[in-house]
């Protein structure tokens, strides 16, 4: 029989996740669009991998939110 801390647990599980899937998958749209904008102007490297840089950090913010955060209810 399911306790209530077990299903606690397990939908904190499901939901650190679901983050982590979004956040890969947003990490790797991010980055497959700064190879293509370097490919299409080189000349702006240095501005565009600073912008994907940032925009990977930010999606990776989201697991540790979903890590710190715990879902009440």
């Amino acid at each position: 029989m399911l306790t209530t801390p077990m299903l606690g647990e397990l939908s904190g599980s499901i939901s650190v996740g679901l983050a982590g899937l979004g956040s890969a998958i947003g990490i790797g749209l991010v980055g497959m669009g700064a190879s293509m904008a370097v490919g299409r102007n080189p000349g702006a490297f240095g501005r565009i991998i600073a912008m994907g840089l940032l925009g990977m950090a930010l999606a990776e913010a989201i697991v540790f939110y979903a890590l710190f955060i715990k879902p009440t209810g």
